[in-house]
């Protein structure tokens, strides 16, 4: 992998995984509402072969992105993968025919899933399998149920070896206490973005254990980040409000590792790059003031 910028820096994951601060997330590889094949075949590779190339060694994914079709695309791009790139999955979702999102918690659901990431990616294990906690009221809000049952599940494949490590995405501090009775848990993935702050507190419990905060949606998702005091503060430093939202979450603790997902060339290096944009004491002043 050749490495043109500095990515944010390097993050220990644990002791067996480092990885640059800059990642990439491979959800939008897929079709339309993240099902189906992706519109361009083609393009979808070059982007996988360009991050690589650029020096992302942290590829985040997940079997029922497609489902199937983005980690099939990972292989393709990039099998055999290059010493160094590390690639983590989540599970505890699934796909139906119309492409809706359901929970797949159960033990069964959970190891075929495992199998599903495995033989779709081409390993004999993986890196870091994030558990999905599935609120079906609102996907991107944690739920309030105990994580035991599956947690467990996936903390036996991984005595298995099918598991390198195991994190939680979608959770609460009581579910990652909770995760953390049964097995070492060395990343958190929850929807976090310069307008969206409930788990500020969270990354700094996170980060005094020395764990991984992974926000989902950096650049909102389905949400605008979009406001004023971010388009002034990109404006007076000949930037974007997207370089800027990517460098304050940067910025804003360092277990933050990021994962923006593009199917955009130009906006992959956009992205890259944003990593090298250090905003000046008074900007982050304004943006941590701004909500």
């Amino acid at each position: 992998m050749e490495q043109h910028m500095t990515l944010g820096g390097e993050f220990k994951l644990t002791d067996d995984i480092t990885v640059y601060r800059m990642g990439y997330g491979a959800m939008q590889l897929a079709g339309p509402g993240v099902f189906g094949p992706p519109k361009d075949h083609d393009a979808a590779i070059a982007i996988l072969r360009e991050a690589v190339k650029q020096g992302v060694n942290h590829i985040d994914t997940s079997d029922f992105y497609g489902p199937h079709y983005t980690n099939k695309l990972i292989k393709e791009a990039l099998y055999p993968y290059p010493d160094g790139l590390h690639i983590v999955t989540k599970v505890g979702a699934k796909r139906d025919d119309q492409g809706h999102w359901l929970p797949a918690a159960s033990a069964d659901e959970l190891r075929q899933a495992v199998h599903d990431n495995l033989e779709n990616l081409g390993l004999e294990a993986i890196d870091v399998v994030n558990f999905r906690v599935h609120n079906s009221q609102d996907s991107s809000a944690p739920s309030n149920e105990s994580i035991a049952e599956p947690f467990t599940v996936l903390a036996e494949l991984q005595k298995d070896g099918l598991i390198r490590h195991l994190g939680i995405s979608t959770a609460t501090a009581e579910q990652i206490a909770e995760a953390q009775t049964i097995a070492p848990v060395v990343c958190v993935q929850n929807m976090y973005n310069i307008a969206n702050r409930q788990d500020d507190h969270l990354i700094d419990t996170l980060n005094a254990q020395g764990i991984a905060y992974v926000p989902y949606f950096p650049l909102g998702g389905f949400t605008s980040i979009q406001s004023q005091t971010l388009t002034m503060v990109a404006a007076r430093l000949d930037s974007t409000p997207t370089a800027v939202a990517l460098a304050w979450l940067l910025q804003r603790s360092p277990n933050i590792l990021l994962i923006p997902g593009t199917s955009s060339l130009t906006h992959l290096h956009e992205n890259l790059a944003s990593a090298d944009l250090i905003l000046p004491e008074d900007a982050l002043a304004e943006l941590d003031t701004s909500i």
